[in-house]
Order: structure tokens, then C-alpha cells, then sequence
């Protein structure tokens, strides 16, 4: 257990007037720490290992699409959570393809430190560009901040949608048009 982390729980609870002594919080300062620790595990994590350097050849020659991969990150600016899904179209290079799971491990490691959601998205995107040598890239994130749910006007219900493209699927045309086709949507007006 990170002793200094648990230290400066307790610290800032109790300049809160948050009796950390009281038996129902007493495990608590050692709790935040864990979770913390867990939720800011990708720290200092490069994305490149990730992949295990498995590509796999093959002779398919359309686009990828991996859709609906869960993430949980906390908003740097609030330290409150923000989750969703996200969404991934890719062009391989010469049939070059990764393994399907390794895109779960990639987000988990871009979403689990401080973070903005459109940070994320571009990372996400340069991650895939770079380490698979994608031809282009297309990534969507949909997800709920709570801190616009719980803090100010409350704004419930809300979502925030990001979009990040790369190489050939940032340009207008075709290609693009299939990307945001396989994810539901229409022409490439965005």
C-alpha cells in the first residue's frame, strides 16, 4: 500500500472536518488508495507492449471495426469519474491485423489515469496509427462526466461524443463514409 497516498487521504478528509477516526470511515483513507491506485494504473504505461508484439497477416483488405469497448477514467480537472464506450475503425496496412482483445488492453491503458476525454480520443487514435502502422483510424468515445451530472447546473442525461481520425480515414470520401457507416451513422459530415 502506497503509505504516503493513504497519508494524504486521510489528510484531506480531515481538513474537510471528515472524522477519519469515526469507525465507519477508519478503513477508508487505505480504501481511496486502492481504488485510486487501480483507477490510475495506466500511468507511465506505453501502449506499444500492450500489443504484444502479435500482428497477424492476412490476405483482408476492407476495414475494422471494434465498437462498444467499456472504459472508466477520471477527469483530471475534477478527479471524478467520466465512462462510456468506445468505438474503433481502423485500415490495416498490407493485412496486418492485431488481435481483437488488444484494443480493450489499449484503452484501459490510455483511460486509467487522469484524463480528458478528448485527449483520450487522440491518443487512442496516434496509439493505433503508430504501433499497428494503420493506414488510418477512426475512434468515437461516448461517455457520461458526472462532473456535469453532480456539480453546477446538474445537466443529467447529458453525453459527450468525441471523434479522432487519422490517415485515410480523415479525409473526406469513401473510405470515411464506410467508418462512420459501420458505426451508424451516415455521410462523412462530421
Amino acid at each position: 500500500m502506497n503509505q504516503r497516498a493513504k497519508d494524504g487521504i486521510k489528510q484531506f478528509l480531515e481538513a474537510l472536518s471528515v472524522d477519519t477516526e469515526a469507525p465507519e470511515l477508519e478503513k477508508t483513507p487505505s480504501r481511496v488508495t486502492e481504488l485510486y491506485s487501480e483507477l490510475f494504473s495506466g500511468v507511465g504505461l506505453d501502449t506499444k507492449s500492450a500489443w504484444g508484439g502479435e500482428t497477424f497477416s492476412t490476405d483482408y483488405k476492407g476495414l475494422v471495426a471494434v465498437t462498444g469497448i467499456p472504459f472508466y477514467s477520471m477527469c483530471e480537472h475534477h478527479l471524478l469519474p467520466f465512462f462510456g464506450t468506445v468505438d474503433i475503425v481502423y485500415q490495416p496496412k498490407d493485412g496486418c491485423v492485431a488481435g481483437l482483445s488488444k484494443f480493450q488492453d489499449i484503452v484501459n491503458i490510455l483511460s486509467r489515469r487522469p484524463q480528458l476525454q478528448e485527449r483520450l480520443a487522440s491518443e487512442l487514435a496516434d496509439a493505433i496509427m503508430n504501433d499497428l502502422s494503420a493506414h488510418g483510424v477512426f475512434v468515437r468515445i461516448t461517455s457520461t462526466q458526472l462532473c456535469m451530472l453532480i456539480k453546477g447546473t446538474m445537466q443529467q442525461d447529458s453525453k459527450v461524443i468525441t471523434l479522432e481520425s487519422r490517415g485515410v480515414l480523415a479525409e473526406k470520401g469513401t473510405l470515411r463514409d464506410e467508418a462512420l457507416a459501420m458505426l451508424g451513422g451516415g455521410q462523412a459530415n462530421v
